[in-house]
């Protein structure tokens, strides 16, 4: 399943589920001031630290699973909201002082871990310091409160952990974020291959359609039998293109330069252009095979179109595949167009050399491909 540009990955119900449930397992530290309210002598104040603990447990959740989502999606989280949001859990355990007494100390633990999994690296240093002393300076302006190191320790601990959980959270997002770009490049590069292959087998075949119907025209005055051929043999063309490009997008296109050579024949008798092409070719690996029928198949496609040749040579050898001709020559020292960029691109694969420009007696046109090492 392809996304469109800038949206999350899915993430599955399994995943949300332990996200929960990571959240919640904490809460289990609030049994120290839950049982002091529990224990209250007077019903208000046990009902006063249940309701406050109860609260304080399910905003620590919400506001946890609220950050985790937006670090799913890639979203900064706004320090200002997280900034009330912690405001509102410190108010909670303040709340809860009538039920809780000094236990209430153990909220500063999840006010503690929240700050670092929400705020900035400094702001985040500050509160912890804030939670840590707080246990100790209370026990000293509370006489009835016991000192509470304990919690302090937990307050180091927790912030430390909850450190080691963002950072982690942080890393999964840019993680996901970027094989989701991975995702959308190979899509691209996939859509940007097809179109080339298809560019490649119809620049060569709707050329030859055009050469043979052109031909046609002319000889249906002259030769009508002749003209007829012409014109049987544009349906014929026709109809492989249209095998062809399903077969391309189908995946199972396959060129053979023993094909494209035959292919060569017909489309430079058509344009009027003698063909000097080998009769039988070296045995290759199938690769480059393929690559030489593509090499073939271009090159012969721009001396149809563009170089107003008289004559076109093709030599094959086990290393190395050769077009030229006698027209024109190339517009410019490095020739390119959407079909060599194509056969570039299918030529690294190999490491092998595409070279265009001139050929060595000075005028018309030379596309070689070659295996590595060959001299240039």
């Amino acid at each position: 399943m392809d996304l469109p540009t800038g949206q999350p990955w899915p993430v599955s119900r399994r995943w949300r589920f332990t996200g929960w449930l990571l959240a919640g397992v904490w809460l289990f530290f609030l049994n120290v001031p839950l049982d002091t309210a529990l224990h209250q002598p007077e019903p208000w104040r046990r009902a006063v630290g249940v309701a406050t603990l109860s609260a304080f447990g399910l905003g620590y959740v919400v506001l946890f699973q609220w950050a985790r989502h937006l670090r799913e999606h890639l979203r900064p989280i706004p320090q200002r909201r997280a900034g009330i949001a912690l405001l509102g859990l410190v108010v909670l355990g303040l709340a809860g002082i009538p039920g809780t007494a000094g236990d209430w100390t153990a909220t500063l633990v999840f006010v503690a871990a929240s700050a670092v999994f929400l705020l900035s690296a400094t702001q985040a240093l500050i509160i912890v310091a804030l939670c840590a002393l707080i246990p100790l300076v209370g026990a000293w302006l509370v006489p009835t409160w016991t000192q509470e190191s304990t919690v302090t320790f937990a307050v180091l601990l927790a912030s430390f952990a909850m450190f080691g959980v963002s950072r982690l959270a942080q890393r999964n997002s840019e993680l996901r974020a970027a094989q989701q770009e991975i995702r959308r490049l190979a899509v691209a590069e996939e859509r940007a291959r097809a179109a080339r292959d298809l560019h490649d087998i119809l620049g060569h075949s709707l050329t030859v359609v055009a050469i043979k119907a052109e031909l046609a025209g002319r000889l249906i005055e002259v030769d009508r039998d002749r003209a007829a051929v012409e014109i049987a043999e544009v349906e014929a063309l026709a109809r492989a293109a249209l095998a062809d490009v399903r077969q391309t997008v189908g995946a199972y296109r396959e060129v053979t330069l023993g094909a494209e050579l035959a292919g060569a024949r017909s489309a430079l008798a058509a344009a009027g252009i003698a063909a000097d092409v080998p009769d039988q070719v070296p045995d290759l690996p199938e690769e480059w095979d393929q690559l030489f029928g593509w090499a073939v198949r271009e090159g012969v496609t721009n001396v149809v179109r563009h170089s107003g040749a008289r004559c076109c040579v093709i030599r094959v050898h086990p290393d190395r595949v050769e077009i030229s001709d006698d027209g024109r020559g190339p517009s410019t020292p490095d020739a390119s167009g959407h079909g060599l960029v194509g056969l570039r691109e299918r030529a690294q694969r190999l490491d092998a050399v595409v070279t265009v420009g001139r050929r060595p007696e000075g005028e018309g046109f030379l596309l070689r491909v070659h295996a590595p090492g060959e001299a240039r």
